[in-house]
C-alpha cells in the first residue's frame, strides 16, 4: 500500500515538473526602453523581468555582459563590463563599466538564478549612444529669418550625394519649437508633437532615427518642416505664453550621420546651403488651431527631384539653451483610430459628427469642392441643445481673436480636387466635430476620423473585477489619464484648460504606475520641472508671466511627492538629472 501511494505521489510529481513553463528573462529595457538608440546616459540602467510561475518564485542572483560584438555577448563574453555574479534581487542595475563611446551600440545580456540557483540566460538585447555631449554636435542651428508673428510654417529642404554603399545612417534632429522630418519623401518615424516640451531657454530636447533604409545610391534630400508648438506662442490665452521670455521664430539643429561599409563616416549637417520657403501650413498654434491652403501645397517638396529654384537661403540662429540633450522616453503617438458612431447633415454646408468618446487628439478630413472654398472644422466636447457644437465650456480662458485663430479650429482651403487634411502642430480635446463650409461640400460618416494622442506607454498591468462598474470606472480613468500624458507630467486636459497644482497627478500618477509604463516619460518630465524652477520657488508645470519671467502655479508639496511616487513605484534611488 505504500508502494502504491509513493508510486502516486512520484507519478504526479513527474507530470508537474514536466509541466512547468520553463523560466524565462524576458522585457529586457535600457534606461526603461526597448532597444533604445540615442541615449546619453553615460550610465544606463539595465532592467529585466523573470517569468517564473512556480510557488516561491524569486531571483537569486544575475550577471550582466555588455560588449560592442553580439557574438561576444552571446557567448558570455563582456569586454565592456562583466559584473561578475551578483548574489541580488534587484531587476534595475546602472551600467558600471568602460566608458561609453557616442554613436555606438552595445549588446547585453544578464544571467540569472532561480530559487534553485539554476543560471537562465536571457536574449540579447542593446542600446545605442547618442551624442553624448554638445561637442558632438557638427550641424548649425538655422531657422528662416523671419519673426515672432509671421504665421506660415518653414519648410527646409537640403540635396546631397551617397556614393558608397551605405551599412546605416542615424539622423539626430533637436528643434525649438516642433517638427517633422523627411527623407526622399518620406516621413521619419511616426512620432506627433516632436520634441516634447521644454523650458526652451534652459533645456532642448533632440531625437535619433534609424534612417538607413530611407537613403538610396545617388541623389538624396532631407525635407524638415517646424511648427511653432509653445515654443512661439501666437494665439492668447490667460496664461500669456505668447509673452515668454524664450519665444521665438522655430529653429532646429540637424545631423545626419552615414556610415559606409569601408568603414569611413560622413556627416550631412544644417548649415547655409540649406533652402527654406513657405508652404501650405498659413498658420498653426498648439493652443487653438491649424490652417491649411491646399492650394499652396508643394509637391514633391522633400524629394531630390524637386525644382528649389523659387527657395531662399536660411539664416544661422543661436542655440536656444546650453543644454541640448536626448530624448528618452515613449513619444507621442496616433494611439487609437475613433470612427465617427454617428453623423448628421445639418445643411449642405455644415455636418455634426460624433465619436461617441471624449479624448484628446486630432481628426483627418477627406474632401472634395470648389477651389477656395473654405472649410472650418470645429471640436468640442458637448452640443447645443439644437445640436450644434458648443465651446462654451472649454473656450473659458482663451483671449484671442475667435474669427482669425478660432478655438479648436482647424481651418482648411479647398485645391479644387480630392483634399486630405490632418494637422501636424496641433491637438484638441473633443468629442464631437462640427465642419462647416462657406459653399456647399459633401460629405458623409466616413469622411471624418478621430485619432486618440498622447503619449505611448504601454499597458503593464490590468485589474479585473466581477463588478462591471469597476472596470467601467477604470477604462474611464485610465483613457481621462491618457488624454493629458503629453511627454510632460501635465495636471489638465488641453480641452479643460483648468491651472491646476503638481500635487493633483500625485494620486492618479501612484495608480497608474501600476497599469501603465510610463517611468520614461516621468523620468524625462522631471528635468523639464527642476528646470522650470526658479531659486525662490518651486517647480512649475503651468506658467504664468510674473515681472517678465515665468513662474509656477503650485508649490514645494508636489516637487517632494513626485518622486516619493517614483520611488516607491520603482525601488529606484535615482530619478533623473536635468
Amino acid at each position: 500500500m505504500k508502494r502504491n501511494i509513493l508510486l502516486l505521489f512520484t507519478f504526479f510529481a513527474c507530470i508537474t515538473v514536466q509541466g512547468q513553463t520553463p523560466v524565462r528573462l524576458v522585457d529586457l529595457r535600457s534606461e526603461h526602453l526597448d532597444r533604445p538608440i540615442g541615449l546619453d546616459n553615460p550610465v544606463p540602467r539595465l532592467s529585466w523581468r523573470m517569468e517564473d510561475g512556480r510557488q516561491g518564485a524569486v531571483q537569486t542572483s544575475w550577471r550582466i555582459v555588455v560588449d560592442e560584438d553580439s557574438l561576444n555577448v552571446v557567448n558570455g563574453c563582456g569586454r565592456m563590463w562583466d559584473s561578475g555574479k551578483n548574489d541580488s534581487r534587484n531587476l534595475l542595475v546602472a551600467y558600471a563599466g568602460k566608458k561609453l563611446q557616442p554613436f555606438t551600440r552595445y549588446y547585453w545580456k544578464v544571467i540569472c538564478s532561480d530559487m534553485e540557483y539554476k543560471e537562465t540566460a536571457s536574449p540579447v538585447s542593446y542600446f545605442e549612444t547618442g551624442m553624448m555631449g554638445m561637442q558632438h554636435w557638427q550641424g548649425a542651428w538655422i531657422g528662416d529669418g523671419k519673426d515672432i508673428h509671421y504665421g506660415p510654417a518653414p519648410y527646409f529642404r537640403k540635396e546631397f550625394k551617397t556614393g558608397k554603399k551605405v551599412k546605416s545612417a542615424r539622423a539626430y534632429i533637436a528643434a525649438a519649437g516642433l517638427y517633422e522630418l523627411y527623407i526622399n519623401g518620406e516621413k521619419i518615424g511616426d512620432h506627433c508633437l516632436a520634441p516634447l516640451y521644454t523650458r526652451f531657454d534652459r533645456r532642448n530636447l533632440y531625437v535619433a532615427y534609424d534612417v538607413t533604409s530611407q537613403l538610396q545610391n545617388g541623389d538624396n534630400a532631407i525635407g524638415v518642416l517646424l511648427g511653432n508648438g509653445w515654443y512661439n506662442h501666437q494665439s492668447k490665452a490667460v496664461w500669456d505664453f505668447d509673452r515668454a521670455p524664450w519665444r521665438n521664430r522655430p529653429a532646429f539643429c540637424l545631423d545626419l550621420r552615414i556610415t559606409y561599409t569601408d568603414g569611413s563616416v560622413e556627416t550631412i549637417p544644417t548649415d547655409l546651403s540649406w533652402r527654406t520657403a513657405s508652404g501650405a501650413i498659413t498658420f498653426n498654434s498648439i493652443y487653438t488651431g491649424e490652417h491649411y491652403d491646399a492650394r499652396l501645397e508643394q509637391k514633391g517638396w522633400s524629394t531630390p527631384e524637386f525644382d528649389d529654384s523659387k527657395w531662399r537661403g536660411v539664416a544661422y540662429r543661436s542655440v536656444p539653451s546650453s543644454n541640448v540633450t536626448a530624448q528618452q522616453v515613449h513619444p507621442i503617438r496616433n494611439v487609437k483610430i475613433f470612427p465617427a458612431v454617428s453623423f448628421r447633415k445639418v445643411d449642405e454646408k455644415t455636418y455634426i459628427y460624433d465619436f461617441g468618446q471624449n479624448m484628446s487628439g486630432v481628426t483627418c478630413i477627406h474632401v472634395s469642392g470648389e477651389r477656395g472654398t473654405e472649410v472650418r472644422i470645429k471640436h468640442g466636447e458637448r452640443l447645443h441643445p439644437n445640436g450644434r457644437l458648443d465651446l462654451s465650456n472649454i473656450d473659458v480662458y482663451f483671449r484671442g481673436d475667435k474669427e482669425k485663430d478660432p478655438f479648436q479650429t482647424d481651418i482648411l482651403i479647398l485645391s479644387g480636387e480630392e483634399d486630405e487634411f490632418m494637422p501636424r502642430f496641433n491637438y484638441k480635446g473633443f468629442r464631437y466635430v462640427e465642419v462647416v463650409a462657406d459653399k456647399p461640400i459633401e460629405l458623409d460618416q466616413n469622411s471624418l476620423i478621430a485619432y486618440f494622442m498622447h503619449s505611448d506607454v504601454p499597458a503593464v498591468g490590468s485589474l479585473e473585477s466581477s463588478s462591471p462598474l469597476i472596470g467601467k470606472l477604470l477604462h474611464a480613468a485610465n483613457h481621462s489619464y491618457l488624454s493629458n500624458l503629453m511627454g510632460a507630467t501635465p495636471p489638465i486636459a488641453l480641452s479643460a484648460r483648468r491651472t491646476v497644482g503638481l500635487v493633483t497627478v500625485i494620486l492618479p500618477l501612484r495608480q497608474h504606475f501600476i497599469t501603465l509604463m510610463e517611468l520614461p516619460f516621468t523620468k524625462n518630465g522631471w528635468p523639464t520641472i527642476v528646470t522650470n524652477s526658479s531659486p525662490t520657488e518651486c517647480c512649475p508645470i503651468l506658467f504664468q508671466l510674473v515681472d517678465g519671467d515665468m513662474v509656477q502655479t503650485t508649490g514645494w508639496t508636489g516637487l517632494v511627492l513626485l518622486p516619493s511616487s517614483l520611488g516607491i513605484s520603482t525601488s529606484s534611488t535615482v530619478i533623473a538629472s536635468p
